[in-house]
């Protein structure tokens, strides 16, 4: 379970003080009492997830390294900060789930594990829900609803599924025993120790992804601590339990990245024959899963063979996108309607990605990702306006 954040005012004033004044070994020390002692079904799964049997050689060596150098540069307590990195633990499932991520999988596998009719139904019940808070985060950040919604409910199903992992134990985990991207994870574990003490959080009862998000929009430590905003105005940047927090954090990290109020996503696209040709000699890019900034004249897709179903500005700067579907391989466009959930058999789709598509590579470096964002979005957008009449005719 996530952490309970303090609530009385006692409670708030000495969680918001307890490094300055009262030292983390004191901190730490209450925290292990609520903690308790290790239960039978607990050292059960810790032998499954990973023990410090499993651990790399240097593990603990290159945590201590770890936790000295923090301490020095940020003014925790050494003794205290080592001694809870002593209590981080390798967690060999968080390993296996970085080598097998969802974006691996081909565009036609991954699109039905977001696009459903239960994610819909949520989503508009999420916006139906918030639709005083959408509103204001759009009148202030610019960014559309749907699109707010549908990060959220890709993220974590509107906060149905928050993820299991102790975060303290994934960071040090994916710092300390993941080469490929190690120095990355260590700067999260650093964000996140900072992050718990400036909203005053018990680092050892944060739960999150196997990569260390956290909350409702599944922020890492460094973006929790960068782009959460207070929407609510009660003090705290709560991305837990204050819907208007995750609303307004979500829209303001997609501001703060260079969303375009008011442009398009992406269009769907048909490739004439012998485009392909002329598209390579022309120089262009066919990104697939990998994001590409855009940086194509879209002038330049047209002379080639590449036609969309609404006009672009021939001067716009585009990607060409293709998504894997398993298919036959007719260059056809792309599909926007929802699936019972199940892996299908799909043509390779083809999109004309715009700068508003690659802000959402920004919020997960993945092009299906920034797909399934937009593709739900729409279709929660249809059905919302379909319940709500009033919205549609104002729209």
């Amino acid at each position: 379970m996530f952490l309970r954040f303090l609530s009385t005012k006692r409670e708030v004033r000495i969680g918001a003080r307890w490094d300055k004044c009262f030292g983390f070994i004191g901190f730490l020390a209450a925290a292990l009492v609520a903690v308790g002692p290790s239960t039978a079904v607990g050292d059960q799964a810790r032998a499954r997830s990973g023990t410090k049997a499993d651990e790399p050689a240097d593990y603990r060596s290159s945590a201590r390294v770890f936790a000295t150098e923090v301490a020095e540069r940020h003014g925790f307590d050494p003794v205290a900060l080592a001694a809870l990195m002593d209590r981080a633990r390798y967690r060999q499932d968080v390993i296996d789930a970085m080598r097998r991520p969802y974006e691996g999988r081909p565009w036609a596998e991954y699109r039905p594990i977001f696009l459903t009719q239960a994610r819909i139904a949520g989503g508009v019940a999420f916006w139906q829900a918030q639709a005083d808070i959408l509103r204001r985060a759009e009148q202030e950040y610019g960014i559309p609803p749907e699109v707010v919604v549908a990060i959220i409910g890709v993220e974590t199903s509107y906060g149905g599924n928050l993820g299991k992992h102790r975060v303290l134990d994934a960071l040090s985990t994916l710092g300390f025993a993941y080469p490929p991207r190690a120095d990355f994870f260590r700067g999260e574990l650093e964000q996140f120790l900072l992050l718990t003490r400036d909203e005053a959080i018990d680092p050892l009862r944060v739960t999150g992804s196997y990569a260390g998000a956290v909350g409702k929009p599944q922020f890492i430590p460094s973006s929790y601590r960068k782009f959460a905003v207070d929407f609510d105005g009660d003090g705290r940047r709560d991305l837990w339990r204050s819907d208007a927090d995750v609303i307004g954090s979500v829209a303001n990290y997609l501001q703060r990245h260079g969303w375009r109020p008011g442009e398009e996503v992406a269009l769907p696209a048909t490739l004439a024959e012998g485009s392909d040709a002329a598209l390579a000699e022309a120089g262009v890019e066919l990104a697939e899963k990998r994001p590409v900034k855009p940086q194509t004249a879209a002038a330049l897709l047209a002379s080639a063979g590449v036609s969309t179903t609404a006009p672009l500005n021939p001067d716009a700067a585009v990607t060409l996108l293709r998504l894997d579907g398993k298919g036959d391989g007719v260059k056809g466009g792309g599909s926007d309607s929802a699936t019972d959930g199940k892996a299908q058999s799909l043509q390779d789709e083809y999109w004309v990605a715009l700068e508003n598509f690659y802000v959402l590579t920004r919020y997960n470096r993945s092009n299906l990702y920034a797909m399934a964002v937009y593709q739900l979005g729409r279709e929660i957008k249809a059905l919302y306006l379909a319940r709500e009449p009033r919205q549609a005719a104002a729209q």
